[in-house]
């Protein structure tokens, strides 16, 4: 609401805009002194008196109290459905574009709720293209403005926080921020199930990169029973999408390959084109653990071409590390080679874990042409990544190859050195670091 002047001022030009005396627009309910005090912006008008008012001068509240025509907020919250439209069908640049004008367009209006909107719409584009400094800003900014709302509104920013800081390999910080809003939402009586629903699915892939797969098992179990309580279809897609790494992760493929099915069957329907490459880029995984390579291959390729079309950079990147262990098995090394080091010449913006994994290939390539040095080179600089994400699965095994190559080369001692640090990793299966898991909702409970 304006200040008492402004207010004052609009309600005198509306009046004489109208040829009404101050009698006139006062009575039944208010004086014409009342009305003489309102103008000259000596008092403070309640709500009541302001839509009193509105009603007499033939306006809006909202206008009357801003100064804001009302449908310009109308016209500003249709234009971030298209905003988000565009950055589920279309280009994230291009929708980046979009967001930026609409967030400019919201504050000057101050409309908190569409700044917000904006900001997480901007996080999202830069989670896209691999932009994970802006993109930990715009979610961080969102969820200030959003600082006096309830914590279901605020969970789509610290999700977005928390994927910025996991596809950076930042993995416990990631887990630390979705493990106490969850537990803030159900200690709080503020349980929401769409709200949970996007925190549990978004916390199956940092448990199960740090080795905490019964974690994540109980994480989408909760995920699943509170679905049937969720409206939004996309995110119930998305929530199929995560519970497949975990029923992966425990060996039941058709299952997870069945519930990824479930989440394309919705995305296409809703053209949501960056997640449903991500089902591709999942079953594509799941192909290639099963020895499936041609389809694996098929599968890969086409998440690929899907997020490259969208100009999302660091997904398509962390999918060709996947396609590269598939042409790497397949015994075409110079392909695999090539696709690890476009993903590797990205930078800081590819993410620990990924990077990991593009040098543990390298360094398998370079074993295979029979290059020890450069294996040895690439399985140390992974280790170090992996031990800076604490992804301890791929932590074990990379210490294990380290480890024979070393032994092969007569460096027993130092082999030994890798064996134990890969055992370390391996001491507590199914846990983290991290304090208890977050309890379930109390109406899962009963």
């Amino acid at each position: 609401m304006d200040e008492p002047a402004e207010i004052g001022r609009r309600v005198q030009r509306l009046r004489a805009r109208l040829g009404l005396t101050q009698r006139q627009l006062a009575e039944p309910s208010y004086t014409p002194a009342y009305i003489s005090t309102l103008e000259a912006g000596k008092v403070r008008p309640s709500e009541a008196a302001l839509r009193f008012l509105a009603d007499r001068l033939g306006t809006s509240f909202e206008e009357l109290s801003t100064g804001r025509p009302v449908h310009l907020a109308t016209e500003l919250r249709l234009a971030l459905t298209d905003a988000q439209r565009e950055l589920t069908t279309g280009s994230a640049e291009d929708a980046a574009v979009s967001y930026r004008r609409l967030l400019t367009d919201a504050e000057h209006l101050e409309l908190t709720a569409e700044q917000a909107e904006a900001l997480l719409g901007l996080g999202e584009c830069a989670l896209e293209t691999g932009q994970l400094d802006n993109a930990g800003r715009h979610f961080e900014a969102a969820e200030r403005l959003l600082g006096d709302e309830p914590l279901p509104r605020r969970a789509r920013a610290v999700r977005g926080r928390a994927v910025a800081h996991l596809l950076a390999g930042e993995l416990r910080y990631a887990c630390y921020l979705l493990e106490s809003t969850i537990d803030e939402l159900n200690g709080s009586g503020l349980a929401d199930p769409e709200a949970l629903v996007l925190l549990y699915a978004a916390i199956i892939g940092p448990y199960i990169d740090m080795g905490a797969h019964a974690r994540a098992a109980h994480a989408a179990e909760l995920a699943l029973a509170l679905a049937p309580q969720v409206n939004d279809p996309a995110l119930v897609a998305g929530m199929h999408r995560q519970v497949a790494r975990t029923l992966l992760a425990e060996g039941r493929t058709a299952d997870a390959d069945a519930s990824l099915a479930k989440a394309q069957a919705i995305y296409r329907q809703l053209r949501l084109r960056t997640d449903l490459a991500h089902c591709h880029w999942m079953r594509g995984y799941i192909q290639a653990q099963n020895g499936e390579l041609g389809l694996a291959e098929q599968e890969l390729r086409t998440a690929r071409d899907m997020l490259a079309a969208k100009r999302a950079v660091l997904f398509a990147a962390q999918v060709e590390v996947e396609l590269a262990d598939v042409l790497r098995r397949l015994g075409r090394l110079d392909e695999a080679a090539a696709l690890l080091t476009e993903l590797l010449e990205l930078g800081d913006r590819h993410g620990a874990v990924h990077a990991g994994g593009a040098h543990r290939l390298l360094g398998l390539i370079a074993e295979e042409r029979g290059d020890g040095d450069a294996a040895e080179e690439h399985y140390v600089l992974a280790l170090g990544l992996l031990e800076r994400s604490g992804a301890s699965g791929d932590l074990a095994d990379l210490c294990r190859l380290l480890g024979d190559l070393l032994r092969r080369a007569g460096r027993t001692e130092a082999a030994l050195d890798a064996y134990r640090t890969g055992l370390g990793h391996r001491a507590s299966p199914g846990t983290t670091t991290l304090g208890p898991a977050p309890a379930a909702p109390t109406f899962l409970q009963r």
